[in-house]
C-alpha cells in the first residue's frame, strides 16, 4: 500500500474512531446584544448573572437527562425569555411605535432544519413558536401577522 493510501485509511480510522467517541456535552449561551456593563449598577449583574446560570443549569439539566440540543437550548431559552434583564421576552426592547416586536430563531445542526418568527407582539415565548414553526410548518420563517395567526392554531 503507497503512504499516501495508507495515511487516507489511518485518518478514516481516526475520523470514525472520533465519530463514535463520548463527548461531554457543553452548553453556551450569552444575554442579548446592547447592554454595556459600565452601565450596570452592581446589583443588576448579580440579576443578571443569576439568571444566566439558572438558563445554563436549566439546559444543561436537559442534556444530563438524555434530551436532545434543541430541547436544552429551548428550556435555556425560555429562562432568558422569562426575565426583564435580557432584551427577549419580557425585557424585549420598544420599537420606535413603542411596542414590542419579538424575534427568534433556532436551528437542528443534524436536519439543518430551522424555524424562525419575526415581528411577533402577543407571543410569550417566541423561542417556542419558531421551533413549531420548525418543525410543524414546512417554513423557514413566519413573521408579523402571519406568525400570530400560526401561534394561536
Amino acid at each position: 500500500m503507497k503512504s499516501r493510501q495508507l495515511f487516507v485509511a489511518l485518518a478514516t480510522l481516526g475520523i470514525s474512531a472520533m465519530s463514535q467517541a463520548a463527548v461531554a456535552p457543553v452548553l453556551v449561551i450569552h444575554g442579548g446584544a446592547g447592554v454595556i456593563r459600565h452601565d450596570m449598577t452592581p446589583p443588576k449583574e448579580k440579576a443578571v448573572r443569576a439568571a444566566m446560570t439558572h438558563a445554563l443549569q436549566e439546559g444543561y439539566a436537559k442534556l444530563k437527562a438524555g434530551k436532545s440540543a434543541l430541547d436544552a437550548v429551548t428550556s435555556a431559552l425560555t429562562v432568558l425569555e422569562d426575565d426583564p434583564n435580557f432584551n427577549a421576552g419580557k425585557g424585549a426592547v420598544f420599537t420606535h411605535d413603542g411596542k414590542n416586536a419579538l424575534d427568534a430563531a433556532i436551528m437542528d445542526g443534524n436536519t439543518l432544519k430551522a424555524g424562525a418568527v419575526a415581528g411577533v407582539e402577543h407571543v410569550k415565548k417566541p423561542i417556542l413558536l419558531a421551533r413549531a414553526v420548525m418543525e410543524k410548518t414546512p417554513y423557514v420563517m413566519r413573521s408579523g401577522a402571519g406568525a400570530e395567526e400560526f401561534a394561536k392554531e
